[in-house]
């Protein structure tokens, strides 16, 4: 693990903080009164929902790497 990869900026950070608390103070994921944590779970999912998508970083190929080690190699 890289730090970059640690320390990306997470944009639905508070709200599934919110969330996570929510359920903590309810007692249950599952409790039986869903109006309890609706409110914050529509917010996390209207983050979500519009939360801008980062895309993969490219890594090497495998044939990268063979070609590197057969310069070294020979």
């Amino acid at each position: 693990m890289t730090f970059d990869s640690v320390h990306r900026p997470s944009p639905c950070k508070a709200e599934l903080v919110a969330m996570l608390g929510c359920w903590a103070a309810t007692g249950d994921v599952l409790s039986g009164d869903p109006a309890k944590c609706k409110e914050v779970a529509n917010a996390l999912f209207n983050c979500m929902r519009t939360a801008p998508v980062s895309p993969k970083p490219q890594r090497p190929s495998i044939n990268y790497h063979l070609s590197k080690l057969q310069r070294k190699v020979k």
